[in-house]
């Protein structure tokens, strides 16, 4: 059980590496489910009923390196870019929320406000000239 444990480490450590490097904070929602379903994978491979170590190193190789080609699609592709992570989305114009595309987000005023205080120290809806929901999730907010 140690070896597998060893070995299943040192697989999945060098196919991160080669994978590449992301902070916490830039990982996407896809890469956390992906993190979990290399998770499972590993688990299975460590203690499924096949004991197949093999099996967990093809699961999860598999998994990364579709990782890794959907990456560069993107970086060539600008609609495969946008499929995988959105764009932009301005959800505030000159102090008037655009309700629809805060809908669209599951965003809602105080979200936006809460980052404003944040960021810019502003007190009103007024006071910014836009809010962008960014590709990654965070709001941009961009005072009068």
């Amino acid at each position: 059980m140690v070896v597998r444990g060893v070995a299943i480490y040192l697989i999945v450590f060098v196919l991160f590496r080669l994978s590449g490097r992301r902070t916490l904070a830039q990982i996407t929602t896809f890469d956390f489910v992906l993190l979990l379903i290399v998770g499972e994978a590993t688990q299975q491979g460590l203690l499924g009923d096949d004991f197949s170590v093999t099996n967990a190193v093809v699961v999860i190789t598999t998994l990364i390196a579709l990782d890794v080609a959907v990456s560069a699609l993107q970086g060539r592709s600008e609609r495969v870019d946008r499929i995988v992570d959105d764009v932009p989305l301005v959800v505030v114009v000159d102090g008037v929320p655009l309700e629809e595309r805060l809908r669209k987000a599951r965003l809602d005023h105080d979200d936006v406000m809460e980052r404003a205080r944040q960021t810019q120290g502003l007190e009103r809806m007024s006071q910014i000239k836009y809010a962008v929901l960014e590709r990654d999730g965070t709001i941009s907010i961009i005072p009068r």
